[in-house]
């Protein structure tokens, strides 16, 4: 018997001490500091206390927490060898930290809201080195890369890649210095071989492309057109000695022989991003709520648990099940989210009314499909982003006629006869090529075998709006003083886009007519433009904004708004931050297209903005039945984001971030002190929403004519001159700009 006591006692030693090892082993990863298990005990609100938290699956957390959130000074290791050591923000990475993969690569900088964000150094594992300013885990800013094949950029990037000004040297002792364009060299620039020679001119997507010289040490000269495929290329040779010296130089020779080796490094890979990693705090947070449930159920006597707290007390990071939970709001002065948060109406079906046969404008749809068709199916010239004037002659038109039964270029077809036009066709098919529109999935977005959608009602001037099922595009019918406009300003609006990669303004694809034969002989003018709001987010609210005030509201009564209500200046109540390098850029960008529609003439425009709450509702997966349908965010049968999808969030949906589309930005409740006129930014309340935006300036075709200025003489006689929409375009843009700029500022 004293034995198998002894026994017992030397295992229940043996267990003591291998437990107490064990411990230790964890917490020798971090630096010593006294710690508290916060599972131990109940911290009081807004307390910070330095602890040491396990979470389900293994990972470690050790350092400052408050609110049920890291919030301080903290580490975080992961079980797969990632850490992080830095500084917190409400259970985010914010602030200066390092962040460490286990392949050995490292970034140590700024973050903001786990994402690498301000000024870092990423050191990849295979000798990679990048300094300088990052945006949303993208290379953005000034900035200078070191590769490990000895090369380095350095210069501006934009979303990870080198584009505007920079300069490139290769290891043999090439280098390039010029301007730049999704990682490829792109403008003016100048290319200088080791061996002396050098190329001065212009870039297209890594070759010299228009007007060049080539230079060699000697002092001869080649000054000529280049392209690639030297179709187009003519020059004249000039050479500083003897005539006949080098006179059978071909320039084909600089793309065969010079380029070969100027191939441009693109980097490693990052295995997976830092924002990527960030913990399910909300699965903690609900865990801590059912076990403090299970005390008072205890204290009770009732020990029947729910099977959501169950399910919840053994979910780790990755289990969907937690993913319907309302987290407490940590801000003790906004302590129900919920009451504070806009409420949103059920939608589930798409917007508009399906066009099918026996609606009005069913033979019209018809008419629009067949003549798209064959306007974008119609072979034409190879297309140059170099247009001659006479592509923007306002004769530029062309005619087809459709007959019921057939020709010899049009198909057969159920819809009455009736005439198609095509204006400034070449342009068009340019300008779609500039925006990267594929001509298939055009065709197949506006010709496919779905029926376009009309919108409920025609706007203020009375045209029509159609989506196309996918919603990637916009038809507008037009006035005829509206078409005369666009033809009209082609040219400068063509050179602006061009110009202008991140352009606000409406993006249009084609501009046609469709003229019904017969007696009646209407003619329907209409343009296709891009759909702002073509997104898989639930656009939550949207605003129409000009920056004036005279009937600027809503005319729903608020009970009756709803997300697919356009709201207007008087009825704004946010104000819309953006990170220090998007707001720049967004300041550049509204002060060009604003100069650009001044010049032209144009006022009336606005700024459409959507916006959809990230904390609220989430990002609806293919199977949802459209990209602009909107759901209620707060109820449970709302679709909600698992871990695993949240994990793919950045590096899938934000890639394709730019101005104006998929921005991420905190959207700050603003309150009016009265309801005066004059204040149409109403004051900051500190009640901040992460969102993601969606905008563009739209509208642009109304020009100041005669009809403009007689109704601002006449309404200035009634109201207030600087308070209503019509007023002369150079103090329309002013106006518009100063009202905008307070309605985005720089997130501090």
């Amino acid at each position: 018997m004293s034995k198998k006591l002894g026994f017992r006692k030397a295992l229940e030693t043996r267990l003591k001490k291998s437990q107490v090892a064990a411990k230790k082993k964890a917490i020798s990863i971090f630096t010593a500091m006294s710690v508290a298990h916060v599972d131990d005990e109940e911290l009081t609100p807004g307390e910070v206390r330095n602890i040491e938290k396990a979470l389900p699956r293994g990972d470690i957390y050790t350092g400052q927490w408050c609110d049920n959130l890291p919030h301080g000074d903290g580490k975080f290791l992961w079980t797969d060898g990632c850490m992080y050591v830095g500084e917190w923000y409400k259970g985010k990475m914010t602030g200066k930290g390092k962040f460490s993969w286990p392949s050995g690569a490292t970034y140590e900088g700024e973050f903001k809201s786990g994402f690498m964000d301000g000024k870092g150094t990423y050191t990849g594992c295979s000798g990679d080195t990048y300094k300088g300013s990052w945006v949303m885990n993208f290379k953005q800013g000034e900035g200078a890369h070191s590769f490990s094949s000895g090369d380095r950029y350095e210069g501006e990037w934009r979303r990870g890649l080198p584009d505007g000004q920079g300069r490139y040297q290769w290891k043999n002792g090439n280098h390039y210095m010029g301007q730049w364009r999704n990682g490829l060299m792109h403008g003016n620039g100048t290319m200088i071989w080791s061996n002396g020679n050098r190329y001065d001119g212009t870039w297209e997507d890594g070759f010299p492309r228009g007007n060049g010289n080539f230079k060699w040490p000697d002092g001869s000269l080649y000054v000529g057109i280049w392209t690639k495929d030297g179709k187009d290329q003519n020059g004249t040779y000039y050479p500083a000695g003897s005539p006949s010296e080098n006179l059978d130089w071909d320039p084909q020779q600089v793309f065969l022989e010079d380029l070969k080796d100027a191939k441009i490094c693109t980097g490693e890979n990052v295995s997976i991003l830092p924002s990527q990693k960030m913990p399910n705090w909300s699965a903690m947070a609900k865990r801590s709520e059912g076990r403090q449930r299970r005390m008072v159920d205890r204290k009770s006597k009732n020990l029947s648990y729910g099977s959501d707290i169950s399910d919840v007390s053994t979910a780790g990071e990755g289990d969907s099940k937690v993913q319907d939970v309302v987290v407490r709001n940590p801000n003790p002065e906004n302590s129900d989210i919920r009451q504070s948060r806009p409420q949103f109406k059920k939608i589930m079906k798409k917007q508009g009314q399906t066009i099918s046969k026996g609606h009005k404008h069913y033979d019209l749809m018809l008419n629009l499909q067949l003549g798209i068709r064959h306007s974008v199916g119609r072979p034409g010239p190879v297309v140059s982003l170099d247009l001659r004037p006479s592509a923007f002659d306002p004769k530029e038109k062309v005619w087809t006629k459709f007959p019921p039964e057939g020709s010899k270029h049009t198909p057969p077809h159920q819809s009455c006869d009736f005439r198609w036009k095509d204006y400034c066709p070449l342009v068009f098919r340019t300008l779609r090529k500039l925006f990267n529109v594929d001509a298939a999935d055009y065709m197949l977005s506006i010709c496919g075998n779905d029926a376009l959608r009309e919108l409920s009602s025609p706007g203020k001037s009375g045209m029509f709006f159609y989506l196309t099922n996918d919603d990637r595009y916009m038809i507008k019918t037009m006035k005829k003083a509206e078409v005369k406009v666009l033809i009209r300003m082609l040219p400068a609006y063509y050179n602006h886009v061009r110009s202008f990669q991140n352009t606000l303004v409406t993006k249009f694809f084609g501009l046609h007519c469709v003229k019904l034969t017969g007696t009646s002989q209407k003619k329907v003018r209409f343009v296709i433009m891009e759909n702002l709001f073509c997104t898989h987010y639930a656009i939550h609210r949207r605003f129409d904004l000009k920056g004036s005030s005279h009937g600027r509201t809503s005319s729903k009564p608020e009970s009756e708004v709803d997300p697919t209500t356009t709201l207007k200046d008087l009825d704004l109540n946010y104000i819309f931050r953006l990170q220090k390098l998007w707001f720049q850029e967004f300041c550049r960008q509204v002060d060009r297209d604003c100069d650009f529609l001044e010049q032209e003439r144009i006022m009336d425009y606005s700024l459409l903005i959507g916006f959809h709450f990230r904390e609220v509702s989430s990002p609806c997966g293919s199977d949802v039945p459209t990209p602009t349908g909107n759901q209620d965010p707060l109820t449970e049968d709302a679709p909600r984001l698992s871990q695993a999808s949240k994990d793919q969030f950045p590096s899938d949906r934000w890639s394709s971030v730019r101005l104006g589309t998929n921005m991420p930005a905190r959207a700050e409740k603003t309150v009016r002190k009265s309801d005066s006129d004059s204040q149409l930014v109403g004051e900051p309340t500190g009640v901040f929403y992460d969102v993601i935006l969606f905008f563009g300036i739209i509208d642009i075709l109304q020009d100041y004519d005669i009809t403009k200025k007689l109704e601002h003489a006449y309404k200035s006689m009634q109201y207030d001159p600087t308070s209503i929409s019509a007023v002369d375009p150079k103090q329309y843009s002013k106006r518009f700009r100063d009202f905008i700029f307070k309605v985005f500022v720089e997130d501090t």
